[in-house]
């Protein structure tokens, strides 16, 4: 599988799925309201997947202070929308043992996020 997911496809993935993203009806307006600078966060996000899937060491930041920042608008349903496009789009653009890689950590992740989430939405409640 490592051969499969390179820094050249990962540069390939993150801007074609961040498109799509953009455009989508539910999480398009949240991601283009918090977004000012799109070369620099795809740029954050190549990183980011690199470090995870290519241990690469290349992102430098944390995940979820960054959604810590957009708490009152993320919403359950916007997780499982943007998985469903992650999924459409490493499906189309990856072979399918990196795609089905690639869709396993970002549930996972995911998954953190939520719970990091709610867990700092009740503690502030």
């Amino acid at each position: 599988m490592d051969e499969f997911i390179t820094e050249e496809s990962l540069a390939e993935l993150i801007p074609a799925f961040y498109a799509r993203v953009r455009q989508d009806a539910l999480i398009g307006p949240l991601f283009n309201e918090a977004i000012h600078d799109w070369p620099e966060h795809l740029g954050k996000l190549t990183a980011f997947w690199s470090s995870v899937m290519l241990t690469s060491g290349r992102y430098k930041g944390s995940p979820m202070v960054a959604h810590l920042r957009h708490i009152e608008s993320i919403k359950p349903a916007m997780f499982q929308r943007w998985l469903e496009i992650w999924a459409e789009t490493t499906a189309e653009l990856m072979p399918p043992e990196a795609a089905a890689a690639l869709q396993a950590k970002a549930a996972r992740i995911g998954e953190s996020l939520q719970l990091g989430l709610s867990f700092h939405a009740q503690r502030v409640a």
